[in-house]
């Protein structure tokens, strides 16, 4: 694995100047205040990046994320521009010599995906997608329990993303469009509790899904539904929503000797986990049931554990060849409910439409 150039601290360039900027990824990088120096800031809103640069002193800011790196020279690229730019910014900061931390989603198609996956051997650096809910203590705990076999085998899980998006949020002229938001309530809000699930259970084998537009004025869905067969035969439900005015996150997965629950909005913490045994074969392994020392699911540990990887010249934690199992599921979810037809995992071809596109046709541009 190639160092990025330079000492510490790595130069560190943002592209995106919006509110996940603004609210999670400066405070991250701050945190690693010596680790990394931000450097610039590039939006497509010139005004924006300026406004954004003196806020938070930051040397310069540019209009044309492309100049920035050719100007600047950035070790890390974070990534926070509207969801259609991430492919094309992603590869370019990649041969740029940057190491890349992208937002999700990282890409619009299994097509874009492996552009990515080819950059990455090309240019010998590194892309970690944004899943911070993987980062946060209560997760790599459950992970270790169902890894050895504490809980039993995985029977059920149930994956819910209930959330409300009104028309303000609607109103930015990228949002709801398929050329540019690339997805809706699937792929914009569930997501992380989907790449969660699948990080925790990963061997998916068949999905079966609906995707539906009941109420907001936009090209994309605002409610998904789907069922997926996992090749060990568990099962799982899934409920991606922008129309529920009561909002909440929830993952549950039922196994042969105990259940655990995790029910939260948008971050959690150990609190927000919850662990039932079976009343008639419980888990025996001491200690089962406890979390250890909180970590939040937040955008800071998982950039923080990339950056000590990048100082140790070894690969991200969360990769996007890792990462590639959810763009695929997103793309099987999307096809099932295109097609009517349930679809299997691998399946999915270069000659398919829907691997250049989840809506199985070019986009406008």
């Amino acid at each position: 694995m190639t160092r990025p150039a330079g000492d510490l601290p790595y130069r560190t360039a943002l592209i995106g100047a919006g509110s996940i900027a603004d609210d999670a990824h400066v405070p991250a990088i701050r945190a690693l205040s010596g680790q990394l120096d931000l450097v610039a800031v590039a939006d497509s809103d010139p005004a924006r990046a300026g406004d954004f640069a003196a806020r938070h002193g930051i040397a310069r800011g540019y209009d044309d994320p492309l100049e920035m790196l050719a100007v600047e020279r950035p070790d890390l690229v974070v990534i926070c521009s509207p969801s259609f730019t991430h492919a094309d910014l992603t590869v370019a900061a990649l041969e740029a010599g940057a190491w890349v931390y992208c937002e999700k989603p990282l890409c619009g198609s299994l097509a874009d995906h492996d552009r990515i996956l080819a950059a990455e051997r090309a240019t010998g650096r590194s892309c970690a997608p944004v899943f911070q809910w993987r980062a946060g203590s209560g997760a790599a705990h459950v992970r270790g329990l169902l890894r050895d076999g504490v809980l039993g085998p995985p029977l059920l899980a149930l994956c819910q993303t209930t959330w409300y998006r009104g028309a303000d949020y609607y109103a930015a002229p990228w949002r709801g469009r398929r050329a540019t938001e690339l997805g809706g309530a699937t792929v914009t809000q569930g997501i992380h509790a989907m790449d969660l699930m699948l990080w925790l259970m990963p061997d998916w084998a068949e999905v079966s899904a609906r995707i539906a537009t009941v109420d907001r004025d936009i090209e994309t869905e605002d409610v998904s539904l789907a069922h997926v067969a996992f090749a060990s035969g568990a099962q799982a439900s899934i409920v991606n929503s922008v129309v529920s005015a009561r909002q909440e996150s929830y993952l549950r997965i039922d196994c042969a000797r105990a259940s655990t629950e995790l029910r939260h909005l948008y971050a959690y913490g150990n609190e927000h986990w919850t662990f039932t045994p079976a009343p008639d074969r419980p888990p025996s392994t001491p200690g089962w049931d406890t979390i250890g020392a909180e970590v939040p699911a937040h955008q800071a540990p998982q950039l923080a554990d990339l950056v000590a990887r990048m100082r140790r010249g070894e690969p991200p934690e969360h990769t996007a060849a890792d990462a590639r199992r959810t763009t695929e599921f997103v793309t099987a979810l999307y096809k099932s409910a295109a097609t009517g037809r349930p679809v299997p995992r691998g399946s999915i071809g270069a000659d398919d439409p829907f691997h250049r596109s989840w809506w199985g046709a070019p986009l406008p541009s």
